[in-house]
């Protein structure tokens, strides 16, 4: 491995603590359609999934075309209605950005959310500067967990998909990252470890990582 790495981070659930307000906005959204899922159902098959999965899910039929993107408008604007007063970063998660970019890691962001949502955080998480790769729902053809995501943003860092480490919070994510053939960080905001396929490591924020930390997970 040359000396140049790169670190990806997935958003809900691994920047800032989102996936509760998703749930209140689909539970909002559902009950408009009289519509009830349980806890245990959201855990299963909302975080991590597209919209087009949970959609066709909860709806048991194929939600697909204009359908989707007029269901899609109206969750994801309620998702950030109700976040927006709440936008807050999990714990030293900026820190840690700054200290990797600092000792000239390349960073980016790989999440299965549409731009709109991107640019809500990163217009109150001061970290947009420090991203040489910023991808959305709207980059890829195949969402979590196909690898694509990972494996464009990798393409846009210059590194190869053995110099990238990354975020994950959900079983998909982290498919999708092992998948594209990269080191994985579990980040338990949604799961247990138990929950999720085996990771390089498990946090539960970012207050004890360095740049000095990432260097033996990839020297491990």
């Amino acid at each position: 491995m040359n000396n140049e790495i790169a670190v990806i981070f997935d958003m809900d659930g691994v920047i800032c603590h989102t996936n509760p307000y998703h749930s209140l906005a689909f539970r909002e959204f559902f009950a408009a359609r009289d519509l009830a899922p349980t806890d245990e159902e959201f855990a299963e098959h909302m975080f991590g999934k597209s919209n087009s999965y949970i959609l066709s899910h909860f709806f048991k039929r194929p939600v697909a075309g204009a359908e989707l993107l007029e269901m899609e408008q109206e969750k994801e604007g309620l998702f950030r209605k109700i976040y927006e007063p709440y936008v807050e970063p999990i714990t030293g998660i900026v820190e840690f950005m700054s200290d990797l970019k600092q000792n000239g890691v390349k960073l980016g962001v790989a999440t299965s959310a549409p731009y709109a949502n991107l640019e809500l955080i990163l217009s109150k998480i001061d970290i947009r500067e420090k991203l040489g790769s910023i991808m959305a729902s709207e980059d890829v053809k195949k969402h979590k967990p196909d690898p694509e995501v990972y494996l464009k943003s990798a393409e846009n860092l210059s590194v190869t998909p053995d110099q990238c480490l990354v975020f994950e919070d959900s079983f998909s994510g982290i498919t999708a990252a092992l998948n594209a053939g990269m080191r994985v960080v579990g980040v338990l905001s949604s799961h247990t470890k138990e929950e999720l396929p085996p990771c390089n490591l498990y946090i539960d924020d970012y207050t004890d990582l360095s740049y000095n930390k990432i260097i033996e997970l990839f020297n491990s």
